[in-house]
């Protein structure tokens, strides 16, 4: 019988589905008519700060037409770490959810506050500092330049034995060198990638549509630059575990990531679409797994990388 177990380095998971942060709500209450948050991989929590935080003025959703994804800038709303621990993540750990923690802050100190928190808390499998937030000022900071995310990653690495995992941008040149900067302050894993930089204009009022002018754009456009990235950093760090982020809607672009090199996948923008396209992907991995005759499905991370560098065949003409 085929396996959906997924391995990513500490971390082991039922299977390489998550729900991305920011998209599930706080804790994903917001799913429970639609299925068992159980039968996920994980989730990933809202990001959360040392201090609650109001977020950006609205508008803070923009559709982008023709079903191409849309721009979001909250501004990291959320109650508060603090609050989470004491009003959400029991409900979590009732309902038996492995659960990743997102954390987040303005500066080095906000983000070992947040972690100092729930840094000897079991309930939480793996970290994910975002480091990569497009829709605050100094947002991107800490992943656009490789001192600071060194910095990060091995100061909050030294006051937690749970695994950390940094969340990238890919508003950069080349991400390899961030996440080079970050393998080296000893981060378990990474998450590629966060939201491509926007801006949606107001053809009426002739101005931008979103508070901020630019937003976080998200959804089917940006699978290409996903992949891309993800295909670069594989590349050169084999041995680190990706977890994939950026356009996944159907169980084909979940096979594409995997293949590319991430042995996880976060499902983000799909689920404003549709709330069950997780759990639908996981039922189509299963079936791919079937017909491919695929044990384990830690069998096909990266295998794109293996076929590429396979020689061309001669033409017969």
């Amino acid at each position: 019988m085929s396996s959906l177990e997924t391995n990513l380095g500490k971390v082991k998971l039922k299977n390489p589905i998550l729900l991305a942060s920011g998209t599930c709500g706080v804790a994903a209450r917001e799913f429970e008519p639609y299925f068992k948050l159980s039968d996920l991989g994980s989730i990933v929590t809202k990001s959360l700060s040392i201090k609650p935080r109001v977020g950006n003025p609205t508008p803070r959703v923009v559709e982008v037409s023709p079903a191409c994804g849309m721009l979001n800038s909250i501004g990291l709303q959320n109650p508060g770490i603090e609050y989470f621990v004491k009003n959400e993540l029991p409900y979590l750990t009732e309902q038996k959810v492995t659960c990743v923690i997102n954390i987040v802050g303005e500066t080095l100190d906000d983000y070992l506050q947040a972690v100092d928190v729930i840094k000897n808390k079991s309930e939480f499998c793996a970290i994910e500092l975002n480091l990569s937030c497009p829709n605050v000022e100094g947002g991107l900071d800490f992943s656009q330049d490789p001192k600071k995310a060194f910095t990060m990653v091995s100061e909050v690495k030294k006051i937690t034995n749970i695994p950390v995992w940094a969340k990238l941008s890919p508003n950069i040149t080349d991400i390899t060198e961030i996440a080079k900067a970050c393998i080296d302050a000893g981060s378990d894993g990474l998450c590629l990638i966060n939201t491509v930089l926007g801006l949606a204009i107001n053809r009426w009022t002739k101005k931008p549509v979103l508070p901020r002018g630019v937003g976080g754009y998200s959804g089917p456009a940006i699978k290409p630059i996903a992949l891309r990235m993800i295909w670069e950093t594989y590349k050169k760090f084999p041995k680190t575990p990706i977890i994939g982020i950026g356009g996944i809607h159907t169980t084909d672009d979940a096979i594409e990531f995997l293949l590319c090199g991430a042995s996880a996948i976060q499902i983000g923008t799909a689920n404003f679409v549709n709330p069950k396209a997780s759990i639908e992907i996981i039922e189509g991995l299963k079936k791919y797994m079937e017909q491919m005759k695929i044990s384990s499905i830690n069998e096909i991370v990266g295998q794109a990388h293996l076929q590429s560098e396979k020689p061309l065949a001669k033409s017969a003409y």
